[in-house]
């Protein structure tokens, strides 16, 4: 069996040590003498031509190393700027980046580079504080139809892009298949419909002679991510066209419904005491490496995770992966599907330089080399053969495919977003706790968002043409 993995640790070590040993250095400053005799300078050397960008990003661990590896490759291409200095990146790991970054903004004292959450887009967008960056795409090429569309799409606000992906992501259905086998299900075939997961989950589940669960199938709140999110696998829609707040809607009510089924039919009591036995989720005792949940919801970056906390099971192939399952016929490839972006700040102190970075890290070269480190897929249609061959992800087709589908969900143009997302994922769990009917707390969440909803467009509508210019030049 190949291992992707040497080729992943091989490159993060190179480019790490290309890191380390080509930090780079502040301009030399010389200093006028006044007054007697002349002045001597010093010979000029590339360093002295250097103009420094400070990229502020989010990563820790092995994805910040990623992206260090990447800043070092273009480091290391020495691009020249109008003027003809060298373009160096300052990579900074920076925690609470949405709140930090709005603050420097607004103190017009920004980086020149952010890397955000894509729930952060809209947020950031929302109140003027991204550039757009349309003048520059069309001034490099940077085409729309080279781009998988809903990555395109959600770096869109109001007609005008404000940012580019940099690590995009796909989520999906992942199985033991040693758990399969054990319960004469075929270890190689998924559950097609929602009605089969749910037949599948009861087979799997196993209890101890006490009556209490060891195993349980499938657990809806595990891992808990993507709570506020099992409308879109019952054809429900969390906004309209506008943006407008449709949380009520018959097909979400449904999706709840079915999520409380498990509560009824496994006790709330006795699933809060085994959940409450798991470990965190980078651990051996996670949940699904422990072996106490055979079927999970997780993203394209869950393989990383496999491969350190089961090695036998990445190995020895014992995992699968495949699309969740809807609950309508017809209805496939549901995913939801997120990405970290890069923009440029406004008041950002060179933006120009500032999108030579970013347009490298959305070429092929630094993009297959970011999310290859990373473990995820490029937003590219089309990538390398050498891209596919070498991922550590061995099933990373499967999550292209899904970003590729017309039912991959993006995060809504609503500024409103991350207290929706709050308000659906409260509701789910006085759901799942069996405190409210779904229909009666998705009617709170409508109520409590619809209000929310109009005071923000009346606050929108107030700061129309007040903002700063945001025009990429």
């Amino acid at each position: 069996m190949r291992k992707p993995h040497l080729f992943l640790l091989a490159t993060v070590a190179v480019a790490a040590a290309a890191f380390v040993y080509d930090r780079p250095r502040h301009s030399a400053k010389s200093a006028a003498a006044s007054g007697t005799g002349p002045v001597l300078f010093p010979a000029r050397s590339d360093r002295e031509e250097e103009i420094e960008l400070t990229y502020w990003e989010k990563w820790t661990g092995f994805e910040g190393e990623a992206m260090k590896a990447t800043v070092a490759a273009f480091n290391r291409k020495r691009v020249r700027n109008a003027a003809g200095r060298i373009i160096r990146v300052n990579l900074l790991t920076t925690s609470q980046i949405d709140r930090k970054a709005m603050l420097a903004i607004a103190g017009a004292n920004p980086p020149d580079l952010i890397g955000l959450f894509s729930y952060n887009i809209h947020v950031f967008a929302g109140k003027g504080a991204l550039m757009e960056l349309d003048g520059y795409l069309r001034r490099y090429g940077i085409r729309e139809e080279d781009y998988i569309p809903c990555y395109w799409r959600l770096c869109r606000y109001k007609g005008s892009m404000v940012c580019l992906p940099t690590t995009p992501a796909t989520i999906a259905l992942y199985w033991n298949k040693d758990h399969f086998a054990e319960v004469r299900l075929d270890p190689e075939r998924p559950p097609g419909t929602l009605r089969e997961l749910d037949e599948y989950a009861e087979r799997l589940t196993v209890r101890d002679g006490g009556g209490r669960y060891v195993r349980l199938g499938f657990l809806p709140p595990e891992p808990g991510w993507w709570n506020w999110g099992w409308s879109l696998w019952f054809g429900g829609r969390l906004t309209d066209d506008e943006g407008r707040i449709t949380a009520d809607r018959p097909e979400n009510v449904a999706a709840l419904e079915w999520v409380q089924s498990y509560s009824k039919k496994y006790g709330t009591k006795g699933l809060q005491s085994f959940r409450g036995e798991f470990g965190p989720f980078q651990s051996p005792q996670n949940a699904f490496f422990s072996g106490r949940v055979s079927m999970v919801l997780q993203g394209v970056w869950f393989a990383n995770f496999i491969r350190r906390f089961a090695p036998k099971m990445f190995e020895e192939d014992r995992w699968g992966c495949a699309p969740f399952p809807s609950a309508v016929p017809g209805l496939e490839n549901v995913t939801i599907a997120e990405a970290d972006v890069i923009a440029i700040p406004v008041g950002a102190p060179h933006p120009d330089e500032a999108f030579e970075f970013i347009r490298f890290v959305n070429s092929r070269e630094g993009m297959e080399l970011l999310c290859t480190l990373q473990g995820k897929h490029t937003p590219f249609k089309e990538v390398s053969r050498e891209f596919l061959e070498n991922h550590p992800h061995p099933k990373i087709g499967l999550f292209i495919e899904l970003a590729k589908s017309p039912n991959a969900w993006t995060t809504p143009q609503t500024p409103l977003w991350l207290e929706y997302r709050l308000a659906l994922s409260a509701a789910f769990d006085r759901v799942w706790l069996l405190k409210a009917s779904p229909a009666e707390a998705l009617r709170d969440v409508q109520r409590e968002m619809e209000a929310r909803d109009a005071a923000e467009r009346a606050r929108e509508a107030r700061r129309a043409g007040t903002g700063a210019d945001r025009r990429g030049r």
